[in-house]
């Protein structure tokens, strides 16, 4: 299935792009980001388990549990502290 991806701030920056259109057989917005992870260089780097990752799902903040939909729009950002 096809998805949008969308990367912001500090994601967005160390990839190098704000998005993409995405083939993917993940189920789940984990199994999305696992797939990233392993195209390797900046993917596994801002995206790797155990760095603080927002991720929304269709414009709704989401688990990684949350299962993906065709056409769906997933947006990776950074935690974001305001002051």
């Amino acid at each position: 299935m096809k998805v949008q991806i969308k990367y912001f701030a500090s994601i967005r920056e160390a990839i190098g792009r704000g998005g993409e259109e995405w083939e993917t057989s993940a189920a789940t917005l984990a199994q999305l980001r696992a797939e990233l992870v392993a195209r390797g260089g900046a993917f596994a780097d801002v995206l790797a388990p155990g760095r603080a990752v927002r991720v929304a799902l269709n414009q709704v903040m989401a688990d990684e549990a949350t299962v993906l939909a065709e056409g769906a729009e997933v947006a990776f950002f950074p935690p974001v502290t305001g002051g």
